[in-house]
């Protein structure tokens, strides 16, 4: 077996053990291993590709400066995605404003289908507005929605339905209450119907003007 494979096969939290030894391998390791994951979470939590990366890189650089702070057996994830997660509110904050959204990376391999649920479970009490969007329109419409969220809401919702967190992990990323992990879900699922539905009302009433004005145009000629 390669030194390479051999990193490969320890688990996160081996590798933070061995970073602590002062084995720099197991960071480059760390960095391979969750270079698309957190990355995706962080780009669509700022809602800017350059943003995102610059915080990508100061959260493994903070991972390697506390090193020395891990406790033995801890999991390695949810710590992880709490550094990136602060890191990210702070940026934006100093920013005073949200990121501009930037679709040019959003169509990843898996965005669409995680759109797409997310989708489906706020359609489920009304499918009408929803049901004639192609994958890439519903990709783009939750995309847009999403950056609309207040913060707390948008870590959230990007925990829950595209990292596939569990609520206690949650809760200790967030540094929050179970029980406002849940409500906080809520609120920010009911938010987000109400946001895809004005974003879609708009064409659906400029459809029906359309198809209103063709038939009284029909109506004049006969």
């Amino acid at each position: 077996m390669s030194a390479w494979q051999d990193w490969q096969q320890r688990s996160d939290e081996e590798l933070m053990a061995r970073l602590q030894k002062g084995q720099k391998e197991a960071l480059g390791e760390l960095v391979h291993r969750y270079e698309k994951e957190l990355y995706g979470y962080l780009r669509r939590l700022v809602g800017d590709p350059t943003l995102a990366e610059d915080i990508f890189q100061s959260t493994f650089l903070q991972l390697y400066q506390k090193a020395d702070q891990y406790e033995p057996g801890r999991a390695v994830r949810p710590w992880l995605y709490t550094l990136a997660t602060n890191l990210a509110i702070d940026a934006m904050r100093r920013a005073g404003r949200r990121q501009a959204v930037s679709l040019d990376r959003l169509h990843e391999q898996g965005e669409e289908q995680n759109a797409g649920s997310l989708l489906q479970l706020l359609a489920a009490q009304d499918k009408e507005p929803f049901q004639n969007l192609e994958a890439k329109e519903r990709a783009e419409l939750v995309q847009r929605a999403l950056l609309e969220l207040p913060e707390p809401m948008r870590a959230v919702v990007l925990l829950a339905y595209y990292r596939g967190l569990k609520y206690n992990e949650i809760a200790e990323i967030l540094g929050i209450p179970l029980g406002t992990v849940k409500s906080r879900l809520h609120m920010a699922l009911r938010r987000l119907y109400e946001l895809l539905r004005q974003k879609l009302e708009p064409e659906s009433m400029q459809d029906k003007s359309s198809e209103t004005a063709s038939h009284q145009e029909r109506g004049h000629h006969d």
